[in-house]
């Protein structure tokens, strides 16, 4: 089980586009082996920038909803919210360094 929030239809606007800081939200679902695969890399990402970001998940299955209003087709998929907005995203599991050098203007 990941550290990481859960975040539902009816909190993704409160935990998400009202945070105060950047939002990573890993789009996924319990049958998605590369979903799972990316999870301790985010969990990684955000305890070494607690300060910068916050990392959270939404599982599509359970939250068809948030899913449909922002397009997810393909998961796992992590996209940055940043003041309320989205702001970019990242299809598929990755490696570590390479969604640090995606999402780097977040981190800094």
């Amino acid at each position: 089980m990941s550290d990481l929030k859960n975040v539902t239809d009816a909190s993704f606007e409160q935990d998400v586009l009202q945070a105060d800081k950047p939002v990573l939200v890993d789009f996924w679902a319990e049958w998605c082996g590369p979903c799972r695969m990316l999870t301790p890399i985010l969990e990684e990402l955000a305890a070494e920038n607690p300060e910068k970001i916050e990392v959270v998940k939404v599982n599509v299955d359970e939250n068809p909803g948030t899913a449909a209003k922002f397009g997810i087709t393909s998961i796992p998929a992590v996209y940055a919210f940043k003041g309320g907005e989205h702001v970019q995203s990242s299809i598929g599991a990755k490696p570590k360094q390479v969604l640090e050098q995606e999402f780097a203007d977040l981190l800094k």
